[in-house]
């Protein structure tokens, strides 16, 4: 156990769990990243700026660094939270839980990426669910919303699956490339029926303080 409660969280499902992503398990995550395949290939997954994209070293150090800075970042104005997914124990991904002024609006964003092996099978739309049930069971969350470029069939795939409905589009540049981003918005009251007794919170009510709950 950490003394830093956002280190305590986790979310468990049947089939993937969230462990709040300590340094252990990022120097686990290290191989996959410095092997480059997280953004290996097309559609690039990503908007500038991104650290995913340098070349390594520069790569995992980039990556290393920005989970520092964004885990020491935390206050009711803004945090970000940071989990490992995991299977069986093993790591192969990350999904994140951002949270803007988030004790007025209520609203979070998410974010998450895959090892390549990992994929297909369905662990993203389960890890999304799972950070879901964090932020509307364990926050008490209003809304979440996401966003992906209109090529990524996936983060769309699993947004539309899990009861997201459309909510406008805009742009951004990846490798410096213009290209056309969806949005996404799933309210409280659509989330509601879909909430499954299978998911596990564990850490919750320690957390709530630090960010400002």
């Amino acid at each position: 156990m950490s003394n830093y409660p956002p280190l305590n969280l986790r979310v468990r499902t049947p089939r993937v769990t969230l462990e709040a992503a300590t340094d252990e398990l990022l120097e686990r995550l290290v191989p996959v990243v410095r092997a480059g395949l997280v953004v290996d290939g097309q559609p690039l997954p990503f908007d500038d700026p991104m650290t995913l994209y340098d070349e390594s070293p520069q790569r995992e150090w980039g990556w290393m660094r920005r989970v520092w800075a964004g885990r020491s970042r935390v206050s009711a104005e803004f945090w970000r939270l940071y989990f490992v997914v995991c299977e069986d124990g093993e790591p192969l991904g990350m999904q994140d839980l951002i949270g803007r002024d988030f004790a007025a609006l209520g609203t979070v964003t998410t974010f998450s990426w895959l090892a390549p092996g990992a994929r297909g099978r369905g662990l993203g739309k389960e890890a999304r669910a799972a950070i879901l049930q964090l932020a509307f069971d364990g926050f008490g969350a209003r809304e979440a919303g996401s966003e992906a470029f209109a090529d990524n069939k996936a983060s769309n795939g699993v947004s539309a699956a899990l009861g997201y409905s459309r909510n406008g589009t805009a742009w951004a540049t990846r490798r410096g490339e213009p290209a056309q981003l969806l949005g996404w918005r799933l309210t409280r009251d659509d989330w509601a029926p879909r909430r499954r007794a299978d998911i596990e919170l564990s850490g919750v009510e320690e957390c709530r303080p630090v960010l400002g709950l």
